[in-house]
């Protein structure tokens, strides 16, 4: 009950600062995505409620775009690029180093939610591929063990805060 009560309670903060306008759907839903790193179902609730949007139309936007998700995600979520380049480069093999690693197939989030695991079509860096992308930094011409160096560096910083 009382996550339930933080979702609410932090959801009418952000549509509060969109200022209720129903043309501000997109930019409450990035924030609460941004806030709880997915869409719970009471904050999207509550969304419509607020903006007087029906639940299907806030379902229907929040399930159109991927970049929202509907689902609990990890702390840090790792975006494999499967484009041409990549693919011709080896990202296969860096996808299966990455669930050897991670222990989870793409769409999954780890037990610990610390990481989920995403294959996207292209992320615009063809030149460096293969390419993957954790949270908002790239990194370019992927190999097996710059894999397992920055899975032991992140975990390493989250053992130390």
């Amino acid at each position: 009950m009382k996550k339930t009560a933080n979702f609410t309670a932090k959801t009418k903060a952000i549509v509060k600062k969109h200022g209720g306008d129903r043309s501000a759907l997109i930019a409450v839903l990035q924030d609460i995505q941004e806030t709880f790193n997915y869409l719970p179902k009471e904050a999207m609730n509550t969304v419509s409620t607020m903006m007087g949007i029906p639940a299907s139309r806030v379902y229907e936007v929040a399930t159109f775009y991927n970049a929202f998700s509907l689902n609990p995600r990890g702390k840090h979520i790792v975006k494999i690029c499967v484009g041409t380049a990549c693919h011709v480069r080896g990202a296969s093999a860096i996808q299966d180093k990455f669930e050897q690693k991670l222990l989870i197939k793409p769409g999954e989030t780890n037990q610990d939610q610390q990481f989920t695991l995403e294959l996207v079509n292209c992320v615009g860096a063809c030149a460096l591929g293969p390419v993957v992308v954790i949270d908002t930094e790239y990194h370019g011409q992927m190999t097996m063990n710059k894999v397992d160096k920055i899975i032991n560096e992140i975990n390493k910083e989250g053992a130390q805060q």
